[in-house]
């Protein structure tokens, strides 16, 4: 290893050293006694979401496999939060950095990203950004970093302060120590991929609930057991959703998988904020959305257990997209249904 390798991997790890755990937060919704929800508050790591995680384990991988040296460009395909992390990560080791996004990424998105000294290169539509990012890496001879295909396996799902084990060890005071089920949404499969391997290593009873929203192949994927299938269309859920299954997913850890509208997102992520006060991105309310199903039905079935699922990033990146309401009602749509709907299965405003 070099002296610059060695210089960037302790500089990783002391940033990791220096991250307390994120907060888990307990919903109390008294229409669902007897069914505990929590919430594990992703948006509290340095760059305000959970692909800090993330990207520290891709930064972490790619140097200890000989893929990033002094001076290599890391160029990444994301839709923002990836991008904003690991624009962070790319300045503490001091290197260059691209971010390979689609033109609809939000603006705050965009500035974190240039904040952290990276730049931002727009493609029209997410389907294009994989083999954009391809390119540029082999243009300027650099790295392209590729969450799809190495966010499986570059985070150690044994455990390591991994966000699984983080979970399991936050709950294990709770009334309902070993959640009944994970709810997690599906953006490089990743996460997914770390919490089933982690739940069936330590062998939990714990059900592992993926969703998945509108313009999105891992439901489809995870029910058929093609990996082929292919769509045109990118997701209007931001950081989560593939128009393809890239290698990072995993659909044989996953127990169920659910597809949420978007409206349903979107509702689910206003109505957090109404009742907690806490500002959060739309693949935030694809979790909601899911967690909350399913904590209905446990309740009308008397089942009692805890749900855990994450805030993935905080809103405060989303006022002009999803807590617009002219924009929700041009991109996303009515979504008053879905608001009603969530009002009359928890009994509350």
């Amino acid at each position: 290893m070099s002296a610059w390798t060695e210089l960037a991997v302790a500089r990783i790890k002391a940033d990791a050293q220096r991250s307390a755990d994120t907060h888990l937060i307990k919903l109390e919704i008294a229409a669902l006694a007897g069914v505990d929800l929590y919430l594990k508050d992703e948006s509290s790591h340095p760059t305000g979401s959970l692909k800090h995680r993330l990207a520290r384990s891709l930064f972490l991988y790619a140097l200890c496999n000989g893929q990033i040296s002094q001076g290599t460009t890391v160029i990444e395909a994301s839709s923002g939060s990836t991008a904003v992390s690991e624009a962070y990560f790319a300045r503490m080791i001091g290197v260059p950095f691209v971010a390979v996004m689609p033109r609809t990424t939000a603006t705050a998105k965009i500035k974190q990203v240039e904040f952290y000294g990276g730049r931002c290169h727009f493609v029209d539509c997410p389907t294009l950004m994989h083999e954009a990012a391809a390119a540029l890496a082999g243009e300027c001879d650099g790295h392209f970093m590729d969450q799809f295909r190495f966010a499986e396996r570059a985070t150690d799902w044994r455990g390591n302060s991994n966000i699984a084990e983080s979970i399991f060890r936050q709950m294990e005071l709770e009334s309902h120590p070993v959640p009944a089920a994970i709810v997690m949404r599906a953006g490089t499969g990743g996460t997914t991929a770390t919490l089933g391997r982690y739940i069936r290593y330590k062998g939990f009873s714990t059900t592992l609930l993926a969703v998945d929203p509108e313009n999105s192949v891992f439901y489809d994927v995870w029910r058929s057991g093609d990996r082929n299938i292919e769509i045109k269309a990118g997701s209007r859920i931001e950081g989560i959703g593939r128009p393809r299954a890239e290698e990072s997913f995993q659909p044989t850890v996953i127990d169920r998988m659910i597809k949420v509208p978007d409206a349903a997102s979107v509702a689910a992520m206003l109505w957090l904020e109404q009742f907690s006060g806490r500002k959060a991105g739309a693949s935030t309310g694809t979790n909601l959305w899911g967690m909350l199903t399913l904590a209905t039905n446990m309740h009308q079935w008397g089942e009692q257990g805890s749900l855990v699922t994450l805030i993935c990033d905080g809103g405060e990146r989303y006022l002009d997209s999803y807590y617009d309401e002219a924009w929700i009602a041009e991109n996303i749509g009515d979504i008053s249904g879905y608001q009603a709907q969530l009002s009359g299965m928890l009994g509350v405003e």
